[in-house]
C-alpha cells in the first residue's frame, strides 16, 4: 500500500492512506513519518511524506503497545479516520487492511463507499485460501474487485538481477484471478531494497525508483488509475 500510494503521488495525484491495520500498524515506520498528526478546529490534519498523507493508529500508541480492542472500539477509530481528518479532496484515499474477513473489513464496507478493492496474496497455497476467501467477500458484499496483485512473486538476488527464484512457488496470483475472472495486476519481485527501504522510512519507489519492484509498483499505479477512469 505504501509503494502503491507513492507510485500514484508520482503520477500526480493526491494521495492519503488510512492504515485500518489498527492491531498491526506499519505505515509510519515505512513512510518515514515520526510526527503526530496536529490539530485545528478539532480536525486532524495528517502528517505527509513522500507526497502521501498518512493517518494510523501507530501515531497514537507506541510501536510495542497491543492494541487490545473489539468490533466496536474497531468501528469507532475507523470511523474517525475517515471523518475527523482532514483529507481536503484527495484523488484516492487508499485503504490499507489487515489480513482476513473481520472486523475492518465490514466496518468500511458499511461506513464509505469503495470504489473498488485490490487482493494482495503471495504465491503458495496458504496464502490463496486467505486471499480467496478475502475477495468472495467483498463480492458478495457488492464491491467491485479491480484486481490480484502477486507479492513476493520471485526472489532476485542483487548480484544476479538477471535470476530469478521462486521461493514461495509460483502461478499463485495468475490462478486466483483466472477463477474470479479478475485482471492479475502486478507481480511484485523480492528484492532486499524493498525491506532495507520500508524498515528506513523510505519506500523503494522513492529510494530505488530504477529498481525492479519500483517498475513493478508504478506498472501496478498505472493499472489502478485504468480500472478507476473506466468505473468513472
Amino acid at each position: 500500500t505504501t509503494n502503491l500510494a507513492i507510485a500514484l503521488a508520482l503520477q500526480g495525484k493526491d494521495v492519503g492512506v488510512v492504515d485500518a491495520d489498527v492491531w498491526g500498524f506499519s505505515i509510519p515506520r515505512m513512510l518515514g513519518i515520526d510526527r503526530p498528526p496536529t490539530i485545528i478546529n478539532e480536525l486532524l490534519i495528517p502528517p505527509e511524506r513522500h507526497g502521501v498523507k498518512a493517518i494510523s493508529m501507530g501515531f497514537f500508541a507506541k510501536e510495542d503497545q497491543p492494541v487490545i480492542w473489539r468490533g466496536p472500539m474497531l468501528h469507532k477509530a475507523l470511523e474517525q479516520f475517515l471523518t475527523d481528518v482532514y483529507w481536503d479532496d484527495p484523488d484516492y484515499l487508499l485503504i490499507d487492511l489487515p489480513p482476513g474477513t473481520g472486523d475492518a473489513q465490514l466496518s468500511l464496507a458499511q461506513a464509505v463507499p469503495m470504489a473498488g478493492v485490490i487482493i494482495v496474496t503471495t504465491p503458495q497455497k496458504v496464502s490463496l485460501q486467505d486471499a480467496r476467501r478475502g475477495l468472495a467477500m467483498f463480492k458478495q458484499m457488492g464491491i467491485k474487485v479491480m484486481g490480484v496483485v502477486e507479492n513476493m512473486s520471485a526472489f532476485v538476488p542483487p548480484d544476479q538481477p538477471e535470476r530469478r527464484y521462486a521461493l514461495f512457488g509460483a502461478g499463485g496470483g495468475e490462478q486466483l484471478a483466472r477463477e474470479n475472472n479478475v485482471p492479475l495486476l502486478a507481480q511484485i519481485p523480492m528484492e532486499m531494497p524493498v525491506q532495507e527501504g520500508g524498515n528506513e522510512g523510505t519506500p523503494i519507489v522513492h529510494g530505488r525508483p530504477d529498481s525492479l519492484s519500483a517498475a513493478a509498483f508504478k506498472q501496478l499505479a498505472k493499472q489502478v488509475l485504468d480500472c478507476a477512469s473506466q468505473r468513472n
